[in-house]
């Protein structure tokens, strides 16, 4: 269901009002919760029946519960099973001269009741069932994502391939729709990364979901080249071509809003390998609130994007959410009488008030070229996406000595390799000293999922990795997921950020200037207090919200 749509029947009747929904949203973005286990957190309803009773009386329908009901066989027979999965649709009851009663996932969406109308030749009445109940009957009575998934392998495992690229069967119907359907379920699951991997005996698919990846029921090793060459031509890419690595676009409309994805391909021994990033909008939150920084780490961001000119640096590796806490930084200062550019490679959230350019190397439009462009174009605060070179790094200092406020991102372990990253690119140590405000280390670890959170006791050799004196922790609780159907049994859900803040302050403006190595630069930083991103990530473990094995990974 729509969170904005659902919450928008309980301001309609005066059962909440606009300020509070946003908290609401904000609670819902922070814990991973439901939108009527939050309402009931926020003592707006009583029960999850209170809830779903608002929704039947919006709709205009009756609540049932499903606990102990099971629709008859002859009234399931009424919608195939790949169409009762596609639209959420639980049938429950037939009524001779009336219709199909139903009840959907989502039932506030009026479309479903169109589409099966057209579909079943009957007229649509809805019941109102809690929407967990409905999602698991439906995988009871008819199979879940991987039924779905089944049915199209088993009509697609008779297609042979007639072009050596399968480009004629990419637009055949089993293949776009096996396609859409490997997207529309990694984006339900909150992948970051589908990855289509072609070997000499199989064809593997695999998600990337909170850094961990996952694969999936492989489809037939020959439909490798007709599966990607369809995305392929999703993404604008000349699927004739299989020689060189190539880079493409997907935008996808799901339901209220769009997705984006940047596709690669890669020649592989056995055909291309095709990752694609999921950049889906509606599941990041750009709000500096909403990203559970440590409240002075907070402060200190908001401070240092509020500061007239100077530098200002995220760095950690690939998929560490750089880019999204430069972004919820930048958004602090979104004001009218701010003027806002962004060079990114490519633009990866699309924003009001924000002027963007995408960097696009084969036409000439580089970091460098783009950056010497944006001093002419009077900016207060400048984004760029990386400073990869010599380049784009004086002319982003040189930016900072000009009076701008310039925020970027560097691949580095730590913060304080930052510091040498820009020298070994040829940066004059004196003018970094004098423009660099700091710098942010950032790792991404998944946090326990809170339905099966369990209290345990570590062993010594785990403790003793992440460096804790057993004797020494006393009444500290530790916490693991226990692995339920609401984390598809990891134990983890979501991801939250650990981090270490670099301060440029006048003794660290010193050694920079010494050009002094950066392992001495980050044992002055501990001196004057910096927490590491190991000592960070044992607070976020005491706190209960990670466990041991993340941070050992990541730190």
């Amino acid at each position: 269901m729509n969170n904005d749509v659902t919450l928008d029947v309980f301001i309609n009747n005066g059962m909440l009002d606009k300020a509070v929904a946003r908290d609401i949203k904000d609670e819902m973005a922070n814990s991973g919760k439901e939108v009527w286990e939050t309402l009931i957190d926020f003592g707006i309803i009583g029960s999850p029946e209170d809830f779903w009773n608002v929704i039947a009386t919006e709709v205009g329908a009756q609540y049932i519960s499903l606990v102990d009901f099971y629709p008859p066989q002859e009234v399931l027979n009424m919608l195939p099973g790949p169409q009762a999965r596609m639209h959420g649709a639980l049938p429950v009851e037939y009524r001779e001269g009336e219709g199909l009663y139903v009840c959907l996932e989502d039932p506030l969406n009026p479309q479903t009741i169109d589409d099966l109308r057209m579909a079943t030749g009957q007229d649509i009445y809805l019941y109102v069932a809690a929407d967990y109940e409905v999602r698991s009957r439906l995988q009871e009575c008819y199979g879940g994502a991987d039924a779905a998934m089944g049915d199209l392998l088993n009509e697609m495992s008779t297609m042979s391939v007639g072009s050596q690229d399968g480009a004629e069967e990419a637009n055949s119907a089993p293949v776009i729709k096996f396609v859409n359907l490997v997207i529309t379920q990694a984006i339900k699951e909150k992948a970051s990364d589908i990855h289509l991997e072609p070997f000499e005996k199989e064809f593997k698919i695999r998600y990337r979901v909170d850094g961990a990846l996952y694969e999936m029921a492989p489809p037939p090793v020959h439909l490798a080249s007709p599966v990607i060459s369809r995305v392929k031509v999703m993404a604008g890419m000349n699927i004739a071509e299989r020689r060189v690595p190539q880079d493409g676009r997907i935008v996808m409309r799901l339901g209220e809003h769009s997705v984006d994805m940047r596709v690669n391909s890669l020649p592989t021994q056995y055909g291309e390998s095709v990752v694609m990033r999921v950049l889906d909008r509606g599941s990041v939150s750009l709000d500096l609130n909403n990203l559970n920084l440590d409240p002075k780490l907070h402060e200190y961001i908001i401070d240092t994007v509020n500061k007239p000119n100077g530098i200002f640096v995220v760095t950690g590796p690939t998929g560490s959410g750089k880019t999204t806490t430069l972004y919820a930084a930048l958004r602090e200062v979104n004001t009218e009488d701010s003027k806002l550019l962004t060079a990114e490679d490519p633009v990866e959230y699309d924003i009001d008030g924000i002027v963007q350019v995408p960097i696009n190397e084969a036409i000439g439009v580089t970091f460098p070229r783009v950056l010497r462009a944006f001093l002419r174009q009077d900016p207060d605060r400048i984004l760029v996406g990386e400073i990869r070179d010599k380049d784009t790094a004086q002319i982003a200092i040189q930016a900072a000595l000009t009076g701008h406020l310039v925020l970027s991102t560097l691949h580095t372990n730590d913060a304080a390799g930052a510091v040498t990253r820009f020298v070994d690119m040829g940066v004059q140590p004196f003018l970094l000293a004098a423009t660099l405000l700091g710098v942010l280390g950032q790792r991404l670890v998944r946090t326990i999922c809170p339905y099966c959170k369990t209290a345990y006791t570590p062993s010594n050799s785990l403790l003793a990795r992440l460096g804790i004196n057993p004797a020494l922790i006393g009444q500290q609780q530790f916490y693991t997921g226990a692995r339920c159907d609401k984390c598809a049994h990891t134990g983890y859900k979501g991801r939250k950020g650990i981090h270490e803040l670099l301060n440029v302050t006048d003794p660290i403006k010193e050694l920079i200037t010494q050009n002094v190595p950066s392992i001495v630069l980050k044992q002055k930083a501990i001196e004057l207090g910096m927490s590491t991103l190991r000592e960070n990530g044992i607070q976020n473990i005491f706190e209960g919200h990670t466990t041991i094995e993340e941070v050992l990974k990541y730190t």
